[in-house]
């Protein structure tokens, strides 16, 4: 039995869900609205324990400009963008032809491959710390963006392929055979008829993972060492001294960095709540 939904319960049932629903979201909300205002107040505002009220002195436009001034934030961003962008090509590029491969072809071992797949997704990233950072640095890849968008590629292959290969085993198989009985070879088949089909699917996984590899932390300090590779997340932790910590300038900088990823969304919105509902409904 399937629970009944919500605009067939009571009128007290729903007025209730109403404002849980309101409650929650204000609650979720309340830590970013709190840093969105810290990053419009003085240090001597905080200082003063203003950290909830009105800022008593506005400073919108020294906080978001002192982080380029006083920072590389600059060099941060254009870091995250070049780990980001090749990592998301590169990972969809490489799972597609494996989840086409996985879903459509009968082979010794796919059921054994589809399984290390899923697999991979289940190991704790902590635990590949050490033998990563380590393989890094005897391949000359530690410190580089390169060594950082080759280990992304690697690690969203298996979860990119997983959900790829969910969508294009659902495409019925006579569209191959139709394909085939006009001459096309398997590549043509892939390129003109599976790819177009899955198209929506790709684009909420590029989204997915944009919004994955731009937000690492954890990997961005293991991986690298010198402010000129640093990406934003790990670029953020410049902004803090010795002794004291620049509150509003980190808040404005958190506001920056959390731009791109949700200019994304917003931009490919329709593709991304296409793809996650594609095969949802038949008929």
């Amino acid at each position: 039995m399937f629970p009944k939904p919500i605009e067939e319960k009571s009128v007290n049932v729903r007025i209730s869900y109403k404002i849980f629903v309101i409650l929650a979201l204000l609650i979720w909300l309340l830590p970013l609205g709190a840093m969105f205002m810290t990053s419009f107040r003085s240090l001597a505002d905080i200082n003063m324990g203003n950290f909830w009220g009105v800022p008593t002195e506005w400073m919108i436009i020294e906080n978001y400009t002192g982080v380029f001034q006083t920072t590389p934030m600059g060099k941060f961003l254009l870091n995250s963008l070049m780990i980001t962008i090749p990592t998301v090509i590169g990972s969809l590029s490489i799972s597609v032809l494996a989840a086409f491969a996985l879903a459509k072809y009968r082979f010794k071992g796919n059921i054994l491959l589809f399984a290390m797949f899923i697999a991979g997704n289940f190991i704790p990233f902590q635990i590949l710390m050490i033998p990563v950072r380590n393989m890094t640095v005897s391949l000359g890849l530690y410190d580089t963006i390169t060594g950082l968008v080759l280990f992304h590629i690697a690690f969203q292959a298996g979860f990119c392929t997983f959900f790829l290969r969910n969508f294009i085993k659902a495409l019925p198989d006579s569209l191959m055979e139709a394909g085939r009985c006009d001459g096309a070879g398997e590549l043509r088949i892939f390129y003109t008829i599976i790819l177009p089909l899955i198209r929506p699917a790709i684009a909420a996984l590029a989204v997915l993972i944009f919004t994955f590899v731009w937000n690492d932390y954890f990997w961005a300090l293991v991986l690298v060492q010198s402010d000129s590779v640093r990406p934003v997340t790990a670029g953020l932790e410049a902004l803090k001294g010795q002794w004291t910590a620049s509150w509003q300038m980190i808040s404005a900088g958190s506001i920056i960095a959390a731009l791109p990823p949700v200019a994304m969304f917003f931009a490919m919105q329709k593709h991304f709540i296409a793809g996650l509902t594609l095969g949802s409904t038949k008929g």
